[in-house]
């Protein structure tokens, strides 16, 4: 690890022992930044929501990015808390399971489970809580900055997941671990490359969506469960909630398959609307190659 990787995993370390409340009223703090610079974060959700809120005003829409964004900021700082202080500290801040007989049911079945965890609530806290439960192995992209790897692994700490790149040789360990009757977690709300994924609505708006989490439950037969850690008013901490994946998200038809995968989105997404990864450029390659939404002119 690098000297300052070093140091910002020292420094994660100590703002991690700062209480969660305190965190996010940082983070709230920051969010409201993001609104007045009017920067990329600002505008990457405003454009989200003209497309997918259509029912309401601009004005309205305005009230509903900036709490939005508040919470793009808490989901930034409580990072500190559940990287920082340990696998222990940031268990301790799950208040809740809301439908973990779902899960129980489905380790028990074994059958393999694919755990579909979105980028709403913090998928970190996630992920630490379903390592507590059964081994996992999670699709990661790889960060940009190489040298970022080696913190991302030690700050997820004794019960990090194997992390598997979702090409080549990658796919086939997802495959045989589902085939033992293993469990793997993927985001599945990430853009893929194009030609890499198929079009299907996603709040009513096209969206290239993956193809990988479908296939794999198609060829494996495992079971599939949408799952979030839901931020809590007030610094309070996190409630877990589990899922059932719509019907259709192993179908063999590919549009049928991935048209399912983001109506599970959507299904947990509705249950924390604003804790949602808003300022991520979801709808930046269009079926029709038009213009990117995102573009400013």
């Amino acid at each position: 690890m690098r000297w300052y990787i070093a140091i910002l995993f020292f420094l994660l370390r100590l703002v991690g022992r700062l209480p969660l409340r305190a965190l996010h009223a940082v983070g709230a703090g920051l969010g409201r930044l993001f609104w007045l610079t009017n920067g990329p974060e600002r505008h990457h959700t405003e454009v989200n929501f003209s497309l997918v809120l259509t029912q309401y005003g601009e004005k309205e829409r305005q009230q509903i990015a900036r709490r939005t964004l508040r919470e793009t900021g808490k989901s930034l700082t409580e990072i500190a808390k559940v990287w920082g202080a340990g696998p222990e500290a940031a268990l301790a801040l799950v208040r809740e399971v809301d439908g973990e007989h779902l899960f129980r049911d489905a380790l028990a079945a074994g059958k393999g489970l694919i755990v579909a965890a979105p980028h709403l609530g913090c998928w970190e806290l996630l992920n630490i809580w379903l390592c507590s439960r059964t081994p996992m192995a999670i699709v990661y992209r790889p960060p940009r900055r190489a040298a970022l790897e080696p913190l991302l692994l030690r700050a997820r700490g004794a019960l990090s997941p194997e992390q598997v790149r979702a090409e080549g040789a990658g796919v086939r360990t997802l495959y045989k671990r589902l085939q033992a009757g293993g469990t793997v977690g993927i985001l599945p709300d990430q853009q893929p490359k194009q030609g890499d994924g198929e079009f299907a609505p996603f709040f009513g708006v096209p969206a290239l969506t993956m193809v990988l989490l479908s296939r794999l439950a198609h060829r494996t037969g495992a079971a599939v469960l949408f799952a979030f850690a839901e931020r809590l008013p007030d610094g309070a901490g996190f409630r877990i909630r589990f899922r059932a994946a719509p019907d259709g998200i192993a179908d063999a038809d590919l549009p049928t398959a991935v048209a399912a995968l983001n109506r599970g989105v959507e299904e947990c997404v509705n249950l924390a609307f604003e804790q949602y990864q808003w300022h991520y450029k979801r709808f930046q390659l269009r079926p029709d190659g038009g213009t990117n939404p995102y573009w400013r002119g």
